[in-house]
């Protein structure tokens, strides 16, 4: 492709009359050499320099967010401050989405990525992909709620109207906290940990997703921290907890 529209399709903070200028101040290079045009042609595998740093291209990117309180999954700011404010601008682009939601008030990884397709799979409830979650209740947690959880358990509807059920879910207690624990759900129903602990006798008070498929939260990511998903490591998205 033209290397005006190679680069601004990875740095969104350039556009291509910003690539333009660079050109014509020779900022810009292709395999070691000047580039002259913002006609000149870039394959994928190209060695692309702008201002000496690097772009490496890529046809899409997968981005780990560690979402504080507070963030909201959306792509719109009428929802509230979102999670694609957490994105460097060095790694923004154009199409980028929170893939699935976490709640305003939780915290935790977030997928950010512009491929739609691996966030259908990721999604889609035939694929029951696991998401582990570390909670923290109200009271101490009860050996009941492993069976409780084990079954289907059936929640009030959220428009206050019948009853609707949710897949069995996995929980393990902490032993380090009489009050914690994990939970691994294989869907995503709206608060669904909280209105599962609500239909237990317990109360959720804090909640943190830990881990996607078999990809945990990075450990020394800090909250608001955002990195990239080395391709090697997007297909754990979508595979078990071993």
């Amino acid at each position: 492709m033209r290397i005006d529209k190679f680069i601004a399709s990875q740095r969104t903070d350039l556009s291509r009359q910003d690539v333009k200028r660079l050109i014509r101040k020779g900022e810009v290079t292709l395999d070691g050499e000047k580039v002259t045009s913002p006609e000149t042609q870039a394959l994928a595998d190209s060695e692309v320099l702008v201002s000496g740093e690097k772009i490496v291209y890529r046809e899409h990117i997968y981005l780990m967010i560690n979402k504080p309180q507070g963030y909201v999954c959306s792509t719109s700011d009428r929802d509230g401050t979102n999670v694609l404010e957490l994105v460097p601008p060095k790694l923004r682009r154009k199409g980028l989405f929170p893939a699935g939601r976490l709640d305003k008030d939780s915290e935790g990884f977030v997928l950010v990525t512009d491929d739609g397709e691996l966030a259908h799979k990721m999604l889609a409830p035939s694929s029951h992909v696991p998401k582990t979650y570390y909670v923290r209740l109200e009271k101490p947690f009860e050996e009941k709620y492993r069976e409780l959880f084990a079954k289907e358990m059936s929640l009030d509807a959220l428009d206050g109207e019948g009853m609707e059920s949710c897949l069995p879910a996995e929980i393990c207690s902490d032993e380090s906290d009489e009050c914690a624990c994990t939970v691994v759900l294989h869907e995503g129903k709206y608060h669904q940990i909280k209105r599962m602990f609500e239909n237990a006798g317990n109360k959720v008070v804090f909640l943190r997703r830990i881990c996607i498929g078999n990809l945990p939260l990075e450990e020394n990511l800090p909250l608001g921290g955002c990195l990239e998903i080395l391709h090697k490591d997007v297909e754990n998205l979508l595979t078990s907890k071993i």
